[in-house]
């Protein structure tokens, strides 16, 4: 198939209003700006939706700009492997990829799954996650999510009442998966208090208990929970300095800039004997989509950003039974125009 030329960029701003605050360790979330691209060769259309990396300060102001800033390569045909070395990783880059991952499927007339090699895909059993409050309401909100079978929760640092967050949402749902996000809260003096007492509860996960940047506290350490990378591993780049460290990824677009360069962390992770986890930022069922694709390749998956929003788009993903659900009327099918 010769290379598209002469296509149009189109990208704008829309923003999400969450259903209530959303607390993490060190930060509040009430709405979700997100930047939408629209890439078009006359016939067919590809989208692509990206939040930014909050810590990185990658807003939607910043994406907009980067997204201009290559406006004359996008509309030239560039490709998604030589995208990735005219534009950073980051939500601009991601937007942009996964409209061309759009594109291309439906000048192929190939779903994206397939133009990716990964398998036909299938439902994935999502993490549901339950924000940073205090223990009795993050016990309640577990039991709303009346259909979960994984729960995340998100704890601060504060390790007494951590603890006591966890020990309340077991006891809510002693069924459950849980994996526990400590979003850097926690310092390495802390870690084993930390650990006994999710060991107690049953706690299957322990995402980026450290700071950015104290990786090598991690080397060596012995923990009966799996430990996985999140704001230690941002690029493929980052992937092998996990190895010894951690025993997960979590591979969230935003942060590496787009389907093509998760779908290599995934596997480079798989060479080196790590777990893969696809998470996200908050986000639309837009967002969610390309994700699902990688989901397919992963062991975790945190696919519940939309169940934040007080109202989605449509056609949407669909969580049922625990699991997340993503048709190609939502993104990524197979030769219909938009």
């Amino acid at each position: 198939m010769t290379k598209p030329t002469n296509l149009t960029l189109d990208f704008k701003i829309d923003v999400f209003p969450l259903a209530k605050p959303f607390r993490i360790s060190g930060h509040v979330f009430t709405d979700a700006p997100v930047v939408v691209v629209t890439i078009s060769d006359g016939q067919y259309v590809g989208r692509g939706e990206a939040s930014g990396v909050y810590y990185m300060n990658d807003d939607a102001a910043k994406m907009s700009a980067a997204i201009e800033s290559v406006r004359g390569a996008v509309c030239a045909g560039v490709t998604r492997e030589e995208l990735l070395e005219i534009l950073p990783a980051g939500g601009a880059r991601n937007a942009i990829d996964a409209a061309l991952w759009e594109l291309d499927a439906g000048r192929q007339n190939v779903p994206v799954w397939s133009l990716a090699g990964v398998p036909e895909p299938r439902p994935l059993l999502t993490t549901f996650t339950v924000g940073a409050d205090e223990p009795d309401m993050m016990a309640q909100t577990a039991r709303d999510y009346a259909q979960a079978r994984a729960l995340k929760l998100k704890l601060t640092g504060n390790l007494d009442i951590d603890i006591a967050r966890v020990q309340a949402v077991r006891e809510a749902r002693p069924e459950c998966w849980i994996g526990v996000d400590a979003n850097q809260g926690v310092s390495i003096g802390d870690l084993d208090r930390l650990v006994a007492a999710l060991v107690k509860a049953d706690v299957k996960l322990l995402e980026q208990p450290l700071a950015r940047g104290r990786e090598a506290d991690l080397t060596g350490y012995q923990c009966p929970i799996l430990i996985a990378a999140d704001e230690s591993v941002l690029t493929l780049n980052d992937v092998d300095g996990l190895v010894e460290r951690f025993d997960v990824v979590n591979i969230k677009l935003d942060k590496c800039g787009g389907l093509t360069e998760g779908l290599a962390m995934a596997r480079r992770a798989r060479e080196l004997g790590l777990g893969v986890m696809v998470g996200n930022m908050v986000g639309s069922s837009l967002a969610m989509a390309p994700a699902f694709v990688l989901g397919q390749l992963c062991d975790f998956v945190d696919l519940d950003g939309p169940i934040f929003l007080a109202a989605d788009r449509s056609p949407s993903i669909a969580y049922v039974d625990g699991k997340a659900w993503c048709g190609e009327a939502v993104w990524g099918g197979n030769g219909r125009g938009q």
